[in-house]
């Protein structure tokens, strides 16, 4: 059933039905005795009914002229070239140049950020440069260096910025794909970007490879609108639950599997265009966090005893495809959140492995991605985690086997994208890692798990969460 359709439904219904109650504040909530059915497609959660979690138009690409310097020393970065500085081959030049670089960085004035905060929009775009300047700054630094010192002029406002979007001062998975990219081609009619009609706007390297590896999950989001649409559509029918919202739940959660697979195929597509050695060893060290090697130093936030509202950085991971409110959604609607967010690392037999002493074992890694997400969309992830009709627990209790059926083949299919998600970690990181001289199963992740070890053992808990077909 389409969306216009579904809303045509819901505009019939009596006026006191709770499914033709008006939309409850944002802020309030529903009024008290009366059910909470915002759309999962609201503002509210800056979810678009097009683009997803993706903006409906592309991101802002300039701050206005009083950031222009934060700008300037994003753009002399990329443009400039600069080089990792763990490079074996890294020449007197190249190491001048980023000395220099990261001169100006120290040099430049402290900017308020007041002003900053009249917009999201401005707040995104000022997050995103700040902490690309901060990866530039870091990632440039000779690897003999003891300490790594965010300089006061970057440390204030990056700090400031992302206290007021309640996002860690790093790296995210929204600075690298949800807010950094633009069309190619205008699309004037297009009610959402193609998936080929995508560029990125920043990079490390410069390479196909970089953006490739961006776009790939950009696709991802999406494709993945479409889900979004089925899960809206699924729990309203869910509130029903007569035999006939059996039925169009059943429908609909065969085409969640179609959708599902289509976001396997896209994230196995990255194979065509970046290089996994390419990836591992130019473009993934430029956006590791803090959080990524026990061994690395810690990074030291200058300048922050001048604003006694901030306070030190606990979260430096980085940005991970874990971040992606999507894959979450999915996770949620089906039910399986609680197999696979539970996740850890798994030892012999599938045991629990114990988390080395410098990982955050107060919170599963899923769980812990959810403090990268922009607010709103972790506001998302709440709101659907509070379904009073949650679509397992129908499942369960409908003992209907057509339902059962569909519903095991959404989480099959997810268990499938997993799958995929585990050829990619062996393919883009335990493969170069090994070739390199390293263990493949020590390879760390953005947040620091063991990578290899972390997917399987999501990819089986999500595997775990099939339900047995109800007896005849």
């Amino acid at each position: 059933m389409s969306l216009d359709l579904h809303d045509l439904i819901l505009h019939a219904l009596p006026s006191e039905h709770f499914l033709a109650q008006p939309r409850p504040d944002a802020a309030l909530g529903p009024p008290v005795g009366t059910v909470d059915t915002t759309t999962l497609a609201a503002h509210d959660f800056d979810v678009d009914t097009r683009t997803g979690f993706m903006p409906p138009q592309p991101p802002i690409t300039r701050l206005p002229p009083a950031w222009e310097s934060w700008e300037e020393l994003l753009d002399d970065a990329r443009d400039g070239k600069l080089k990792l500085g763990e490079r074996p081959d890294l020449s007197e030049d190249d190491k001048a140049l980023s000395d220099r670089w990261r001169a100006r960085v120290r040099e430049m004035p402290v900017l308020p950020t007041d002003d900053l905060k009249l917009s999201e929009l401005l707040l995104r775009r000022a997050h995103l440069v700040l902490a690309w300047i901060m990866h530039f700054y870091i990632r440039t630094l000779p690897p003999s260096t003891a300490d790594v010192r965010v300089p006061a002029p970057l440390t204030l406002p990056l700090l400031q910025v992302s206290q007021h979007l309640q996002l860690p001062p790093v790296l995210t998975y929204s600075d690298d794909v949800l807010y950094n990219w633009a069309l190619k081609h205008a699309e004037p009619l297009a009610p959402a970007p193609s998936l080929d009609n995508l560029r990125c706007v920043t990079l490390f390297t410069g390479t196909q490879d970089e953006e490739e590896f961006y776009l790939a999950s950009a696709r991802i989001e999406l494709r993945g609108v479409e889900a979004l649409g089925l899960m809206r559509a699924t729990m309203d029918e869910a509130f029903v639950g007569d035999e006939i919202a059996i039925r169009r739940i059943s429908a609909y959660l065969h085409s969640l599997s179609v959708v599902i697979a289509d976001l396997t195929k896209l994230l196995l597509a990255v194979r065509e265009g970046c290089d996994p050695d390419v990836f591992y060893h130019q473009i993934r060290p430029w956006f590791r966090g803090a959080d990524s090697d026990a061994n690395a130093p810690q990074w030291i936030f200058e300048g922050i005893e001048r604003d006694p509202t901030l306070h030190a950085p606990v979260e430096l991971s980085g940005p991970s495809a874990g971040q992606s409110a999507l894959v979450h959604a999915l996770d949620i609607f089906l039910g399986v959140d609680k197999y696979s967010h539970a996740a850890h690392m798994t030892g012999k037999a599938g045991q629990p492995a114990p988390a080395p002493a410098h990982e955050k074992a107060q919170a599963s890694f899923l769980e812990r991605m959810k403090l990268y997400m922009p607010r709103h969309h972790r506001a998302f992830l709440g709101h659907l985690q509070a379904n009073p009709r949650p679509l397992r627990a129908l499942v369960e209790g409908a003992s209907d086997a057509k339902l059962t059926e569909a519903y095991n083949a959404a989480v099959g299919a997810l268990k499938v994208f997993r799958d995929a998600h585990v050829r990619i970690v062996a393919l883009y990181i335990v493969g170069p890692s090994r070739r390199a001289g390293q263990s493949g199963d020590a390879a760390r992740g953005t947040g620091g798990t063991s990578a290899i070890r972390f997917v399987k053992s999501v990819r089986d808990q999500t595997a775990s969460a099939v339900i047995p077909q109800p007896e005849a």
